[in-house]
């Protein structure tokens, strides 16, 4: 594989990703999956018990749903992000303390993220960018001063 078949799957991947809130939705989701990991009672158990053991799991893989859905669907970012930051907020009291803290930093995190987020922010240009971008207009200003 040559260097510049290489960059193409790259350059599409780093332009899909800078339409949408991509770090906040991967942690939101990575926080809802360390969350299921990190419950221990089997299905049998979490059904006897009622619906405080049901809300343990299903919180936990609503955060890894709206994770998914903020990379998929960005419109609607702030309503997902709104429901992720309180879905991690309940973790608290339902799943092993947020899955230990873990979990729950990581939704929170990365539900502000993607609330934060904003779709009409230029992107950041490369240090090289901004050097060449300095040079240029150095040797613009050199050649009209002289």
């Amino acid at each position: 594989m040559t260097e510049s078949s290489r960059r193409g799957p790259r350059r599409a991947f780093r332009a899909w990703r800078s339409r949408r809130p991509f770090w906040g939705g991967l942690l939101l989701a990575l926080g809802g999956a360390e969350i299921l990991l990190s419950e221990k009672a089997s299905l049998k158990v979490v059904m006897h018990i009622g619906m405080q053991g049901l809300a343990g799991y299903l919180l936990p893989a609503l955060m890894a749903l709206l994770g998914l859905l903020i990379l998929f669907n960005p419109a609607q970012r702030l309503f997902y992000s709104i429901t992720g930051v309180l879905l991690s907020l309940g973790t608290w009291v339902t799943s092993n303390l947020g899955g230990f803290f873990i979990g729950l930093l990581l939704g929170v995190v990365g539900s502000c993220l993607a609330f934060g987020w904003l779709p009409d922010q230029e992107p950041r240009r490369s240090r090289r960018k901004r050097r060449q971008a300095r040079a240029l207009a150095k040797e613009a200003a050199e050649t009209t001063a002289a």
